[in-house]
C-alpha cells in the first residue's frame, strides 16, 4: 500500500470515529406501557438470585 492509501485509510478511521451513535431507546415502552420495566433496574436480590442459578447445571 502506498502512503496515500494509507493517509486516506487514516482520514476515513477519523472520520468514522467522530460519528457518535445514539443509543437505541426501548421501544416497548412506546407500544405497551403496561411491561415491565429493564433488567437493570432489577432488585439487588434478584440479580444474586439468577447469578447463582446460571452456575447450576440441571
Amino acid at each position: 500500500m502506498s502512503k496515500r492509501d494509507d493517509a486516506r485509510i487514516a482520514r476515513l478511521a477519523k472520520k468514522n470515529a467522530e460519528k457518535v451513535v445514539p443509543p437505541k431507546r426501548d421501544r416497548s415502552a412506546q407500544f405497551d406501557s403496561t411491561l415491565r420495566q429493564r433488567a437493570d433496574e432489577e432488585e439487588p436480590e434478584t440479580k444474586r438470585l439468577f447469578k447463582e442459578m446460571k452456575r447450576r447445571e440441571f
